[in-house]
């Protein structure tokens, strides 16, 4: 369900807090789940998860590096240029799990899941081309946001798994919230801020969904 948002009555950065809080990943119930955070299948059901993770974000370029390379706002170089450094070190950490938890779980419809992911990564790469200016940071800025129930999830996966789990050296929210404030003022940059943002929540929507659909399919 989408949030009903008045981006006159918020800062940037709330706007897209709020937009997160009530449409990101953190509202997903397989993120929370028992299947993926405790039981008997729930290393099994972690490994799918850092599988599709590192197919949908750890190819390079991805939705950040290929932002930065397009950006046509220099006032976001810097803070573009962090989260690009910071999420080469999260891609670090997908890795470094991804050995602990074992190889990808056998599925039924493996093809399907690898044509849609990289739908996914295509309609990213797109979205992080975008013209409209305000689009693409948007979309970096969704992602950072977003990043941070997914981060969370998977912090505790790799204290179950015994596996050192680095900080987090992604701009901070407050970082993030001033870079969005310091936008030169365009009309319907608010909106157009939120169109980006909100492409990346829904993909990473459609991946939880994805795989909990996964999960039932190795039990059925």
């Amino acid at each position: 369900m989408r949030v009903a948002l008045e981006p006159s009555a918020l800062d940037r950065g709330g706007l897209l807090t709020s937009l997160v809080a009530g449409e990101g990943s953190a509202t997903h119930a397989w993120l929370h789940s028992a299947e993926l955070n405790a039981g008997p299948l729930a290393t099994r059901n972690l490994s799918d998860m850092l599988h599709l993770l590192t197919m949908l974000h750890g190819p390079q370029p991805g939705l950040i590096e290929l932002v930065a390379e397009h950006n046509i706002w220099p006032g976001g170089d810097a803070w573009l240029a962090d989260a690009v450094r910071g999420f080469a070190a999260e891609r670090g950490n997908l890795g470094a799990l991804i050995v602990a938890a074992g190889p990808v779980p056998s599925t039924p419809g493996e093809a399907a899941t690898v044509s849609a992911v990289i739908a996914q990564r295509q309609a990213m790469a797109t979205i992080a081309r975008s013209d409209r200016f305000g689009c693409a940071i948007g979309a970096v800025a969704g992602l950072l946001f977003d990043w941070l129930p997914i981060r969370a999830a998977l912090e505790t996966a790799a204290a179950r798994l015994g596996v050192d789990f680095t900080a987090p050296r992604l701009p901070s929210e407050e970082d993030t919230a001033d870079m969005l404030a310091a936008m030169p003022d365009r009309e319907r940059l608010e909106r157009t801020l939120v169109f980006g943002a909100r492409q990346i929540l829904l993909h990473h929507q459609c991946l939880l969904d994805l795989l909990a659909t996964r999960a039932g399919a190795r039990q059925g």
